[in-house]
């Protein structure tokens, strides 16, 4: 059998069992979305996967972030950072502009 295309792929399907904000960060295995509009616990809705966000990241000495350099998703602590913990951090993308000690958000392309 041959694949067939079903759609671009910016976005995916996501039924979540639990209420959903517009711009939680969900993790599926090695897969990262954000969910685009508030979903409802058990009704469908769309994550985004691809795409340029801005994403929470640790505050402090030596939380910078520099411009190009791949981003992972800490969901334990909720952050963005350029740990990936060997694997327990999930990979969202790279940074598209730098971020400081001091900043509470990194810019990111998503890609996976």
């Amino acid at each position: 059998m041959n694949a067939t295309y079903i759609h671009e792929g910016s976005s995916i399907d996501y039924t979540p069992a639990a209420d959903v904000s517009a711009g939680d960060v969900i993790v599926q295995g090695e897969l990262v979305g954000v969910a685009k509009l508030d979903i409802p616990a058990n009704t469908l809705g769309a994550l985004a996967v691809v795409g340029v966000f801005d994403f929470p990241k640790a505050t402090g000495a030596s939380t910078a972030i520099a411009e190009g350099l791949d981003v992972y998703w800490d969901e334990a602590n909720t952050v963005a950072t350029t740990d990936s913990a060997s694997g327990a951090n999930k990979r969202i993308g790279r940074s598209i502009a730098a971020a400081e000690d001091n900043d509470i958000t990194v810019r990111v392309r998503m890609s996976q």
